[in-house]
């Protein structure tokens, strides 16, 4: 009988260690958490089987995220109408410290962007559109920071956490889709989703949280509401819940690809 020699013996007992350290952690799942408000539920995709209370789709980007990518379990939590406390309240629960990847849009509803744009169709908001602006950051820097927070001390370290803009509504001309809006009001929504875009940014990216931060507003640029090709749905009369959000093409296409451009 022949022996190996004692280098290659402790040589092969040293590889086939290696590969069973290496084994679990190359099978083990990302533990992904989508949180969030209408814009990460689905809102304007048109159908609601995850939950048709908080309106969460199979066509929102966490759950187009969480198919595309091998070995990822999603915790889809985002809701429909959701505010920061909203997400304190009933979402942010979710996040564990085995949780490796968190994507968010939250902000909107605390400056009640959607009552603004209704108010806009029924009557005149450009004043309020101005109003809103200029108390933005005091209104949302301490709201974000408290959900940031949370995230950042809840999560596993190390964890990728991508939070997500807004886009701009609408293109530089009217359609049926904005019925009642004015050019004047079209240009200060405009205005206003800038402004929510650096206030977001801003506090997602301080060192402190250290979070990616992905704006929508140049993927969504030329896909608004009245454009060619809109990733957004305009005035929907007969269901008014999806109006102004982003349909399918801009879930799968406007933010599913920011999500993954940071996740993978």
């Amino acid at each position: 009988m022949r022996y190996l020699p004692s280098r290659t013996v402790r040589l092969a007992t040293l590889v086939c260690f290696l590969f069973v350290l290496a084994a679990p952690a190359a099978l083990a799942a990302d533990r992904y958490i989508a949180l969030g408000d209408s814009f990460s539920s689905g809102v304007g995709t048109g159908s609601y089987a995850l939950s048709s209370s908080c309106k969460r789709s199979v066509f929102a980007y966490p759950y187009l995220v969480s198919q595309q990518r091998p070995n990822t379990a999603l915790t889809f939590v985002a809701c429909s109408g959701a505010t920061t406390t909203d997400l304190m309240a009933n979402q942010i629960q979710a996040v564990t410290a085995d949780t490796t990847i968190v994507t968010l849009t939250i902000g909107g509803n605390d400056i009640g962007f959607a009552n603004l744009i209704s108010q806009c169709t029924l009557s005149d908001c450009s004043a309020a559109l101005d109003a809103t602006r200029a108390s933005l950051a005091t209104t949302l820097n301490p709201r974000l920071d408290t959900v940031y927070t949370a995230i950042r001390s809840q999560a596993a370290f190390g964890a990728k956490v991508v939070v997500l803009g807004y886009p701009r509504e609408f293109t530089s001309t009217g359609c049926f889709g904005t019925l009642g809006i004015s050019a004047t009001e079209r240009t200060k929504a405009n205005q206003l989703a800038d402004a929510l875009d650096q206030v977001i940014a801003a506090r997602a990216t301080d060192p402190v949280y250290a979070f990616a931060y992905k704006s929508a507003l140049a993927p969504y640029s030329t896909h608004a509401v009245c454009s060619s090709s809109p990733w957004l749905n305009g005035l929907n009369l007969f269901n008014t819940t999806e109006s102004y959000h982003p349909n399918r093409n801009g879930q799968s296409q406007g933010y599913t690809p920011l999500v993954r451009s940071v996740v993978g």
